[in-house]
């Protein structure tokens, strides 16, 4: 019994955990923006990314009204119209690789920056669903292209002890426009509608969303060649 006391009585030498640094958000924050936008290459993407996600909210905001008066869905209509994305998501994992591999990086980029824009006028021409649903699975097969190229690139571009920051201020620059995307296109359809009939507005985000897109081929074709993507790679680090 004597021993068990002694035992507990003597006093444990534990060393001491080392201090936790406080974490400075801003000052990370700031870091990552100032990296991403000093790169010639990942600003541009910010910025197109940023943009395309921005277009596509201005015609998802109203879609559903869309869909029901001017496609005349069903409620089972419009649960296979949903169905869409998924399938064309689907199909652009499996042939997103295979397309850049055959067409390389810019190409592949340049592709998918001039499909989704003439794929949203049909849809925004168009009366019939089905019609709809194929231009949508193919405007998602363009969408999952650009990710398979453009993810791949950040991971390898972007320094290892930066990627969280740089990341978290590229998905800003990604999510971040979205409500603005949708505040305008339900904008659009209202102010539409004063000067013309239900249909034409309803219509009007695709004319819109058209504009936009071929605005942000434009900025893009020069910035996205496959010659400044490799070597962006091969460098990994901000080009000058």
């Amino acid at each position: 019994a004597g021993l068990i006391a002694l035992i507990v009585t003597i006093p444990k030498q534990v060393a001491d955990a080392p201090a936790k640094e406080k974490i400075n958000f801003g000052a990370e924050i700031k870091e990552g923006f100032s990296w991403l936008w000093s790169h010639s290459l990942l600003r541009p993407m910010a910025i197109i990314l940023g943009t395309l996600n921005l277009v596509g909210s201005i015609t998802a905001a109203t879609f559903i009204l869309f869909a029901q008066e001017i496609l005349e869905t069903s409620v089972f209509e419009f649960a296979i119209l949903g169905t869409s994305g998924a399938i064309g998501g689907t199909l652009g994992g499996i042939l997103g690789p295979k397309i850049s591999k055959k067409l390389g990086s810019g190409p592949s980029l340049y592709l998918t920056l001039i499909s989704m824009p003439l794929l949203g006028l049909v849809v925004g021409l168009t009366s019939n669903w089905y019609i709809a649903w194929v231009m949508i699975a193919l405007t998602t097969i363009f969408a999952v292209l650009w990710n398979v190229i453009t993810v791949s690139l950040r991971q390898s571009i972007i320094p290892s002890h930066l990627l969280g920051r740089v990341n978290s201020v590229y998905r800003f620059f990604a999510w971040g426009s979205m409500p603005i995307g949708t505040l305008i296109g339900g904008a659009i359809v209202s102010i539409s509608e004063i000067f013309g009939d239900r249909e034409l507005a309803l219509r009007m985000p695709y004319f819109v969303s058209l504009v936009l897109g071929l605005v942000i081929f434009a900025f893009a074709a020069p910035r996205l060649t496959t010659e400044k993507i490799e070597r962006a790679r091969a460098e990994g680090e901000p080009l000058s």
